[in-house]
């Protein structure tokens, strides 16, 4: 088998649709777009949420709520995510080493919670602990440090 004998497979392709070529092609007259409307029309394209010019249901539901611009976002992470990673590094495990083994996103405050085991005696420093994760560690004979 050679370049130009290659093909490909029957049935994968197929030839471009001609609408509007007369009645005889089945795509004729309309095109294949129905009757009048917007719809039928060259260029038309609606914004998503446009309802035709009824009113939108995004504007016709009340508002509601407020956002709150002191809450802080924390990139939280759980005791079996910092097992792994106190697995690899020696020393106190804090938010710059837990972003570099991507347990977190750096950028944000780290908070531990206390899902999963800790094996042995580590030290982590972070912004915020649960009582659970805070328990375990100290349990196993690490430390908590809140920075």
């Amino acid at each position: 088998m050679k370049l130009h004998d290659l093909s490909p497979a029957k049935g994968s392709k197929h030839s471009k649709k001609r609408v509007g070529r007369g009645p005889g092609s089945g795509l004729g007259k309309t095109a294949g777009k129905g009757e009048k409307g917007q719809k039928s029309r060259s260029g038309y394209r609606h914004r998503p949420g446009f309802e035709g010019g009824q009113m939108p249901l995004v504007r016709r539901v009340p508002k509601r709520g407020f956002t709150n611009i002191f809450r802080v976002e924390y990139a939280v992470v759980n005791l079996s995510a910092l097992q792994k990673v106190a697995e690899q590094v020696e020393g106190a495990i804090g938010p710059a080493e837990l972003a570099a083994h991507g347990a977190v996103r750096g950028g944000r405050p780290v908070k531990v919670l206390g899902d999963g085991e800790v094996s042995k005696a580590i030290t982590v420093s972070a912004h915020k602990f649960s009582q659970s994760a805070r328990a375990k560690i100290e349990a196993a004979g690490g430390r908590c440090e809140e920075l």
